[in-house]
């Protein structure tokens, strides 16, 4: 049977190592996004760097939620909770201005 409390306290436990590797993921694979929705590559390219983006923002937003499940309440819970939420918004955000501007004469003329 999955243990969820177990993977919990695997979380918090390494909580140092988690959080220095899906803060810097979580911002390069977003700022791709954004890259790659102003270059005007190809949907297929922008979908996947998001999706790749909010599956880390959502790890992240998971083991921020393991800690407030035992009642931590700190300015770094907050922190983070805050960048996976603005990473999530930004790729949305970045898909739909694709899919609004990407067929526009003025979004895919290069002139």
């Amino acid at each position: 049977m999955f243990d969820l409390n177990t993977l919990a306290e695997f979380s918090r436990a390494n909580c140092v190592t988690i959080c220095t590797f899906l803060v810097p993921a979580n911002l390069l694979v977003t700022i791709l996004t954004m890259v790659l929705t102003a270059l005007r590559r190809p949907s297929h390219q922008i979908w996947q760097s998001a999706a790749i983006a909010s599956f880390f923002a959502s790890v992240m937003i998971l083991h921020v939620y393991t800690w407030f499940m035992i009642g931590v309440v700190m300015a770094p819970t907050y922190i983070l909770m805050s960048l996976a939420i603005s990473c999530l918004v930004t790729n949305l955000i970045a898909i739909l201005f694709h899919r609004r501007y990407a067929n526009s004469p003025s979004f895919s003329n290069n002139a």
